[in-house]
């Protein structure tokens, strides 16, 4: 039986904007997060060859324990009743537990890749479920570009994309507890605290990547890691507008005003973990898209829609 291979990128992504502002009936935090995808990515080898009966098989560079891109392509099978053996060889890059999206980067790679392969449609209703169903930030790497995230952040709305900015991630290695971070913000969550939040991130969003930008997570987590808060400051002073640390760290941006800045920028980084980023656009990402699965897809339709598809 005929193997369809593609080989795609799974993109990183920042927080150019982040408020928590309360503890919803279901347990998960009310957020207000803008979300932007950077050039940083991890790489996904995938094949896909029919046959009777499934399998699937993960090969992964850092070997990490119930990988989502697994669990996202036992729900693409599952959700379009498809048998045959899946085979995904990924090549990590991008820093775990950062705040950078890389698993769920992969594994919404997974959700937009697969169905294309197997011929199957998966209309996009169906992906957001899939999507919702596997994490919080998986919904918006199936947009890309600039996007507004709220509620748990998987109710994602597109936005103009900001301007083509180049920038510096800083990731220093630093483990920080997530639930940690929202059990140390709770107790400074207000009523009156969130509505002022609401405001501020409706006026900063109109003017994000501007140098208006805040992370609420930043107060609790340099707190408890001052060398994050220190990090934080030494991009600022390398000229960083904004700097910022991304989801609930431990990653930090900062975005330049030209490539040749951000270069000079990293070298006063030399004794951290760097990586030079740019902002990639909407129409840039579904571009690197649509040439990843150009033999398997009909041209120039999102989500990619497969040739094969009955």
């Amino acid at each position: 039986m005929t193997t369809r291979r593609a080989r795609v990128r799974a993109l990183a992504k920042i927080n150019l904007d982040l408020r928590v502002l309360g503890k919803r009936p279901d347990g998960y935090h009310e957020l207000r997060t803008i979300f932007q995808t950077v050039s940083l990515a991890d790489t996904l080898d995938i094949s896909f060859t029919p046959g009777r009966k499934t399998a699937i098989e993960l090969r992964d560079s850092q070997d990490i324990p119930d990988n989502l891109a697994l669990r996202a392509a036992r729900l693409v099978l599952d959700a379009t009743k498809v048998t045959g053996r899946v085979e995904i060889a990924l090549t990590k890059r991008i820093p775990m537990g950062a705040g950078l999206g890389g698993g769920s980067s992969d594994a919404a790679a997974v959700l937009l890749a697969l169905p294309v392969l197997t011929g199957r449609a998966a209309p996009p209703a169906e992906l957001c479920r899939m999507a919702e169903q596997l994490g919080s930030d998986i919904s918006f790497f199936l947009v890309g570009g600039t996007a507004a995230g709220i509620g748990r952040g998987t109710e994602v709305f597109p936005l103009p994309d900001v301007p083509a900015r180049a920038g510096i991630l800083v990731a220093p290695g630093i483990h920080v507890s997530t639930a940690q971070a929202y059990r140390d913000l709770s107790p400074r969550l207000t009523i009156e605290l969130q509505q002022n939040k609401i405001v501020s991130f409706q006026l900063d969003s109109w003017r994000v990547a501007g140098g208006a930008a805040a992370n609420d997570f930043e107060a609790v987590v340099f707190e408890r890691e001052p060398r994050l808060g220190a990090l934080k400051r030494r991009l600022e002073r390398a000229g960083a507008s904004p700097a910022l640390m991304t989801g609930s760290g431990s990653a930090l941006f900062g975005l330049f005003r030209d490539a040749r800045e951000a270069d000079r920028a990293r070298e006063r980084f030399a004794d951290e973990r760097t990586f030079r980023i740019s902002l990639v656009s909407r129409a840039r990402y579904r571009g690197m898209w649509w040439r990843a699965l150009s033999p398997h897809i009909e041209p120039k339709v999102w989500p990619p829609r497969s040739r094969y598809a009955r």
